[in-house]
């Protein structure tokens, strides 16, 4: 990039909405989540991906994941749980049935999430990747809740961590970013953490492991007991924790937690975000992310806001 002043979109239209992860332009900081936006082409038909930033596949392990057992999806009060359990084709059927798909979205950027019971499978998945064209970074998976090994094992133990990333990003070919837990003490600890490993970014916060307990049956509403908590109920402690890894780190971070409006997106970047992902929004509507990114554009021109970037860490706080 030139490094000189943008103060209008593309064509010379209103704010400009570009943002830069790690050295990848996205031209919108508004980000589908892993998890929820399949392997992107399931929402061709429906979604404008030419509007929104970018997305994050599924999770992608070295083999085929068939998840946990069902009900593994209950609605909350404000949200949802979820114990879906990295259900996923694994890397090579990705490789071969989704990606060639991809290749033609004209400029719509494609985070792949790695996920790995082992820093070993992690490598692998990587490793598989690397050699695939279509894909723009990883998002390392550091913090599932919903499985016994790997995810939010590594997400909450310093050590563990820092080898995890170290390793990964040596052996990957393309900008790594780092998915952190939110069921840690400090998240900016864990945030430098992966920033000494070599993370290039870092993206926050995944679920809150959480339980919700059937009072006629006295049994948990979830097969796997416990789930990972989503949906507008996390925000403000999502907020709380982008705003405080922001502070500890000098690589980019992306912000996600709820975030049904423009007006959440704006607040995360203020909080220090340089772009957000949308996950749960998208299970009870599969326009979400593009509604919001539409939505955030809006927000910036009625705002006098110029570019969109300047939002990031602009909280008088």
């Amino acid at each position: 990039m030139s490094g000189e002043p943008r103060s209008k979109g593309e064509g010379g239209k209103g704010p400009d909405m570009r943002v830069t992860v790690a050295g990848v332009e996205f031209r919108s900081p508004v980000i589908a989540a892993s998890g929820t936006f399949g392997y992107g082409v399931e929402f061709e038909d429906v979604v404008s991906l030419d509007r929104i930033g970018g997305f994050v596949t599924k999770g992608l392990s070295r083999e085929p994941m068939a998840g946990n057992p069902s009900p593994r999806i209950i609605e909350t009060a404000a949200g949802m749980i979820n114990a879906i359990g990295l259900q996923n084709m694994g890397v090579h059927a990705f490789i071969a049935e989704k990606l060639p798909k991809l290749l033609g979205l004209n400029g719509t950027v494609v985070i792949a999430n790695v996920f790995g019971f082992t820093i070993g499978d992690c490598l692998e998945v990587i490793q598989a990747l690397n050699d695939a064209a279509g894909i723009a970074m990883y998002e390392l998976n550091a913090s599932c809740p919903n499985t016994s090994h790997g995810g939010m094992v590594f997400g909450t133990d310093p050590p563990e961590l820092w080898e995890l990333v170290a390793r990964c990003k040596a052996a990957a070919r393309r900008p790594l970013m780092v998915k952190l837990s939110p069921n840690v003490t400090d998240i900016g600890l864990m945030a430098r953490v992966a920033e000494d490993g070599g993370a290039d970014a870092v993206s926050l916060v995944n679920t809150f492991v959480s339980l919700a307990i059937d009072v006629e049956t006295r049994r948990p509403r979830i097969a796997n007991i416990t789930g990972g908590l989503s949906g507008p109920a996390i925000k403000p402690i999502a907020v709380r924790m982008v705003h405080e890894a922001s502070k500890a780190v000098k690589i980019p971070v992306v912000g996600m937690g709820g975030i049904l409006r423009a007006e959440d997106a704006a607040e995360f970047m203020m909080a220090g975000a340089t772009a957000v992902q949308v996950g749960t929004a998208s299970y009870a509507d599969p326009r979400a992310v593009e509604n919001i990114a539409n939505g955030l554009k809006r927000w910036c021109a009625a705002h006098d806001v110029a570019q969109v970037s300047s939002l990031t860490g602009s909280a008088l706080v």
